[in-house]
């Protein structure tokens, strides 16, 4: 059946096959994670660290293979330099355990007080509520520890099998690209070959942008902890960098667990308060200066699809569909842009009234400079 025919069916069939194709393609994308979540993290690095294998290889002379390998290496000493800056803070974390508990159960203890004082709510009907958030914060038990190195077990083999594709996708890039070429027809050989160059582009610059935006917030709440007195600024720095990849959830989250760790560390409970205010100020200073200056217009998606997206994201693969999850729609932005039967779609994922916003500025203020010029 061609395009022609399938347009020309009755509404609720057209329905019924479109309703159908997400159903089984959601099928096949949740069943398929442990294949599908490292290849698109590996296509996602690839495309990064692809003008590096180009420079080792086309300036330093040396063969596809070791200039790919080398980017790889490469990129991978600086994942690994983070995590060892990561592990060995959670390490004195962890031989400061005891402390942190019991500083958390006195906290805990003079909480429920100032509630019992002022909202006249019995400590036991506390208790019921908050020991059991306590004991699992401060005191996991055997069956949580072994879930824990069993998900960093995992994580470890996810992070080799990802940049071993990696390599693999940098060696046969050529391979690649013939192959997306040769499956269309001979006449869509141009707008594919458009399609994939944008995609690489934008894709290289977001990821370059949302990696500067990264640092730049890792620095920022370090030093803005260390300055406030917090244990482990390094470590709860580093993390909430980490965590901002994931849009508006992850601010919250690294916030939650710097508050608690600060609970936990600091003989001054009002200084969660300025932990907190510090959270607030960096995420409104990242949302509205540092993200548009950094990543700027490279991907224009709006909020309510970019939320949607994550939370899509998370239901079928978890925290990798949290950080995959607009790198994937900004892919398919582009594609809807350029395929005229899909560019609906394209408009309802972009966020196309600042453009015009901005167009509009930008055509007032030249017909103001020639109004007065013509003056």
């Amino acid at each position: 059946m061609d395009l022609k025919t399938f347009t020309q069916l009755p509404f609720y069939i057209k329905l019924a096959c479109v309703l159908f194709s997400l159903f089984a393609i959601g099928c096949l994308v949740i069943l398929g994670k442990e294949i599908l979540s490292p290849l698109l993290f590996s296509c996602l690095f690839s495309i990064l660290l692809l003008p590096l294998a180009r420079f080792f290889e086309l300036k330093m002379r040396l063969p596809r293979s070791a200039a790919s390998m080398i980017a790889v290496v490469l990129f991978l000493s600086i994942v690994g330099l983070i995590i060892y800056v990561i592990g060995s803070q959670i390490a004195d974390l962890l031989r400061d355990w005891p402390a942190f508990q019991a500083q958390i159960s006195r906290s805990m203890y003079n909480f429920r007080g100032w509630v019992s004082e002022h909202f006249h709510i019995t400590r036991r009907k506390q208790l019921n509520v908050v020991n059991t958030a306590t004991s699992k914060v401060t005191a996991p038990d055997a069956a949580a520890v072994g879930t824990t190195l069993l998900s960093l077990s995992s994580m470890i083999l996810f992070l080799v099998f990802t940049f071993i594709y990696t390599f693999f996708f940098l060696l046969y890039r050529k391979l690649i690209m013939k192959f997306l070429e040769s499956v269309f027809l001979e006449e869509n050989k141009a707008k594919v070959h458009e399609i994939i160059e944008q995609v690489q582009m934008i894709i290289r610059k977001y990821i370059t942008g949302l990696l500067i935006e990264m640092a730049i917030v890792a620095i920022a709440v370090s030093v803005t902890l260390s300055i406030l007195g917090v244990k482990y600024a390094i470590l709860l720095g580093l993390i909430t960098g980490i965590f901002n990849l994931i849009p508006y959830f992850g601010i919250f989250s690294s916030m939650v667990l710097s508050a608690t760790v600060t609970l936990g560390t600091s003989q001054d409970s009002t200084v969660v308060i300025y932990v907190l205010i510090a959270f607030v100020i960096t995420h409104l200073v990242d949302s509205n200066i540092v993200l548009p200056l950094v990543v700027g217009s490279k991907v224009r998606i709006n909020a309510l699809v970019t939320i949607l997206g994550v939370v899509i994201g998370e239901m079928f693969w978890g925290v990798s569909g949290m950080f995959l999850s607009i790198p994937v729609i900004a892919v398919l932005k582009i594609i809807f842009d350029r395929v005229e039967s899909l560019h609906p779609w394209g408009i309802i994922l972009g966020d196309e009234e600042k453009k015009q916003n901005k167009l509009a500025r930008r055509l007032t203020t030249r017909k103001k400079k020639v109004q007065t010029a013509e003056e």
